[in-house]
């Protein structure tokens, strides 16, 4: 069943409408506690059901699906910066997809290992440039009995 609203089909008229899905999904990270690794976490639209996941995975992605569990989490509640009324966040349904026991699946590492090598080298040099100035400081202030703050 679709929510979208299409023109009226009238003889004569070309065919200018296409049907798209009102489901969607999207595969997220797991937040707070770590799945095994043949279990996937997806949030999709509310109308889909379990059996609606199912098939998805498997006649779009191809994806061998043992079993889906769903549930609804309840949007947050919060306080309107504007305003200072209280608003809601919207609910998202969560889909946990099962594989088989051989299926493994990762993330793929965004950062790649040369970068975060640059990251680190940066970080060092930063901190040898630190440890540099706090020894030029100490070398400056040579004043016994007064602090290092009081030094100009």
């Amino acid at each position: 069943m679709s929510t979208r609203w299409y023109r009226i089909y009238q003889k004569g008229n070309p065919q200018l409408r296409v049907f798209l899905p009102n489901f969607w999904m999207k595969l997220v990270k797991p937040q707070f506690k770590e799945l095994v690794p043949n279990q996937l976490e997806f949030h999709v639209s509310m109308e889909m059901t379990k059996h609606d996941v199912k098939n998805y995975l498997q006649k779009i992605y191809n994806l061998p699906a043992l079993d889906v569990r769903t549930r609804i989490k309840m949007g947050r509640f919060r306080r309107c910066p504007d305003g200072g009324y209280i608003v809601k966040d919207d609910d998202i349904k969560v889909a946990y997809a099962i594989m088989p026991k051989d299926f493994k699946f990762e993330f793929p590492d965004i950062l790649k290992q040369e970068e975060k090598k640059k990251e680190e080298k940066i970080d060092k040099r930063t901190v040898d440039e630190m440890k540099n100035g706090y020894q030029a400081f100490l070398k400056h202030n040579n004043k016994p009995g007064v602090p290092g703050w009081f030094s100009f």
